[in-house]
């Protein structure tokens, strides 16, 4: 299992085309209510088949919680929750078990594992093992919605196309209202754009990748610790669980580095009763710690590996240079069903700092 947490224990089982895949949560608080409605909005949100932009793998990605949770409400008890895997086509992977697919993990897990590995969907390096997450993650949002602390994202960019930023506070409907949407933008027109991007590349048999932007408000300022215990680092190790995550930045990030300090710097003002910045180019956090600022940060996602067109690779067999040519169903752009995941990711590692 993948472990994730450290007062939160967060705890990913199962495979791509294993029967099923779950998750464990360990010291969850008692007596939070899980909304069963909400919770399946969610998942429908990250779960594939539902659009031209997604993989054509259509699964329920129903939850059953089988310990933890009565009544729709947690106990207190460890949480386990399992979603079955219901639309395999396994025999779609049967040459990839001798030929690794380029810029995915099939070559790494046979340089670790050899032939054991499960090479069906990508074993436990699928996209498809977000789902679980995701339901930790909703159960993290619950957690911090009673403590008034909001989670949201939107796409920030598909191939050269960007979506509009969040403002400097961020209200709750701007926080969520790509959510709401079929494809989670702020501004439709620039999603239109991105939209016509991902549909060139599907036709061309290839794919793209992009960003997505996430913010977290309502938290209060200290949250978090200096070095190792940062809550960057905490969101930045969770980041880096979502399969195909190669970059995340906070605030400004890279840009403000290529600026000055008079530039970057945030000014710090009060109004008589709390202090704030005048711009959040820190992006929430100073030093490991929350500054009451709204927490942002992007990651960035490569595009999807799996593509139709011919590919140099080679025959671990026979130890040939060969191609490849990708069978099966997969995302032309993984970014609008990677938005709820990078949702999760956050609002676990916000959650496991506060408590």
């Amino acid at each position: 299992m993948f472990h994730f947490g450290n007062r939160l224990q967060v705890q990913v089982f199962g495979q791509s085309h294993s029967p099923a895949m779950g998750v464990v949560m360990d010291n969850f608080p008692a007596g939070i209510h899980i909304d069963s409605e909400g919770l399946a909005a969610f998942m429908e949100r990250r779960a594939p088949g539902r659009d031209a932009f997604s993989t054509r793998r259509r699964e329920p990605d129903a939850v059953e919680f089988l310990s933890g949770v009565v009544e729709n409400v947690t106990t207190g008890a460890p949480i386990c929750a399992m979603i079955r895997n219901t639309d395999i086509r396994s025999q779609d992977y049967d040459k990839l078990a001798d030929i690794p697919r380029p810029a995915h993990a099939d070559l790494t897990a046979y340089f670790k594992y050899g032939n054991y590995r499960d090479h069906r969907g990508g074993g436990e390096f699928s996209g498809r093992l977000t789902a679980p997450l995701c339901v930790a993650g909703y159960l993290a949002m619950r957690l911090l919605e009673e403590k008034g602390i909001r989670v949201g994202a939107h796409i920030a960019s598909v191939g050269e196309v960007f979506d509009d930023v969040y403002s400097l506070f961020i209200p709750e409907e701007e926080l969520h209202a790509p959510g709401k949407k079929a494809f989670p933008v702020l501004n439709d027109e620039k999603g239109l754009a991105m939209q016509e991007v991902i549909l060139q590349a599907k036709a061309e048999a290839d794919s793209v990748g992009g960003s997505i932007e996430c913010a977290v408000t309502g938290l209060p300022a200290g949250v978090g610790g200096s070095s190792f215990e940062g809550l960057e680092g905490r969101i930045a190790l969770a980041a880096f669980g979502i399969p195909a995550v190669k970059g995340i930045e906070f605030g400004s990030g890279f840009s403000g580095c290529g600026k000055r300090g008079s530039e970057n710097n945030d000014a710090i003002r009060t109004d008589g009763k709390k202090i704030y910045t005048e711009t959040n180019h820190a992006g929430g956090i100073l030093g490991g710690i929350t500054n009451g600022m709204p927490v942002v940060f992007r990651i960035g996602i490569k595009p999807t590996p799996s593509i139709g067109k011919a590919q140099k690779s080679v025959s671990l067999s026979r130890m040939e240079n060969t191609e490849l040519t990708v069978q099966g169903r997969h995302d032309p752009c993984i970014v609008p069903r990677a938005v709820p995941v990078v949702e999760a990711i956050a609002a676990l590692a916000v959650a496991d700092c506060l408590l």
